[in-house]
């Protein structure tokens, strides 16, 4: 049977490509995509959720949920130029004629975790934690029910919004230390440690092109304008660049794309004036306290890359 999961996303260029890739794979099962505020503003992620849902002609429910940081009222700083340079406001691809679910998607995640279903179902958020954060305060027990959780975010020698943060753990750091603290039992962690070594290039999205799908051919327009909004940002000069959500994603399926798992405690930081939003790893035990997640500080490019081409050329089984 495919392995149920929930997508919590923020959906901008590479949460397209991770909700593609959960829909398509036949040993996924994509139950839901709960949305946060994160790369854009929560309105325009839901929208682009539903797009990349039409697009490929899946009809999975999609609830918007919260729309600022646990506590703060804004990010610890506002968005900057990567997130348009990077993502833009609206995919590029046609505008959604599906609808979103009435429900919250705080409500949906307590309600579809205190429910039976939600034990057999992994919970992979790749953006702010936020509504991770909500459900587990609203309803700690859910942290029992949930049988894994893969989150996209943090990194131990590399950061993109700050030199020691990135950006879905900095976006909200007092809803990540909140989810990384409840005590879910199987935690992984893919940070930028890892998708910075599984890079699609611009050879790479020729070749999705020429695969045809429609999934193929709209991972290859994001990734293009990733490639050139690394460029622009940060000053890269390779054609290249890291789609993070989907190597989460597409690390459910198969655990050997992820290199050099560590097994340690983790915090993250909230108050540092130079290090708020870093992932804190004790890769040398000097708390001493029990390790509380997997953490991939490495990753296998060509298996990613190969794993994309095989999910995205495939049609939907559902229309």
């Amino acid at each position: 049977m495919p392995q149920k999961v929930i997508l919590d996303v923020d959906t901008g260029t590479d949460d397209a490509v991770a909700l593609m890739c959960a829909a398509l794979h036949p040993d996924l099962e994509l139950v839901a995509a709960t949305v946060v505020n994160g790369n854009v503003q929560v309105e325009y992620c839901t929208e682009n959720t539903l797009r990349t849902f039409d697009h490929i002609g899946v009809n999975i429910p999609v609830y918007r949920g919260t729309h600022r940081p646990l506590s703060r009222a804004d990010f610890p700083v506002p968005r900057g130029e990567a997130s348009d340079s990077i993502h833009g406001r609206y995919l590029d691809i046609p505008a959604s004629k599906s609808k979103e679910q009435p429900k919250h998607a705080v409500d949906f995640l307590v309600e579809y975790y205190m429910s039976p279903a939600g034990r057999d179902t992994i919970l992979i958020p790749v953006g702010p934690l936020t509504n991770v954060a909500m459900a587990i305060l609203r309803e700690p027990r859910i942290v029992e029910n949930i049988p894994a959780l893969v989150s996209m975010g943090g990194g131990h020698e590399v950061g993109n919004v700050t030199p020691s943060a990135e950006f879905n753990v900095w976006a909200d750091p007092e809803a990540a230390r909140v989810v990384f603290s409840a005590g879910i039992k199987n935690v992984t962690l893919v940070p930028l440690d890892a998708t910075h070594r599984a890079l699609v290039s611009l050879d790479d999205c020729k070749k999705l092109r020429a695969l045809g799908t429609p999934a193929a051919t709209a991972a290859a327009t994001f990734t293009e304008y990733r490639v050139a909004g690394y460029k622009r940002v940060y000053g890269e000069h390779q054609d290249a660049a890291p789609v993070h959500d989907a190597l989460a994603v597409l690390s459910v399926v198969d655990r050997d794309v992820l290199r050099s798992v560590v097994h340690v405690y983790m915090d993250v930081e909230t108050s540092g004036e130079l290090t708020i939003g870093r992932t804190v790893l004790d890769t040398h035990k000097r708390t001493h306290r029990p390790p509380n997640a997997h953490v991939a500080l490495d990753a296998d490019q060509a298996k990613f890359v190969s794993m994309l081409m095989e999910t995205l050329g495939r049609k939907p089984a559902q229309v």
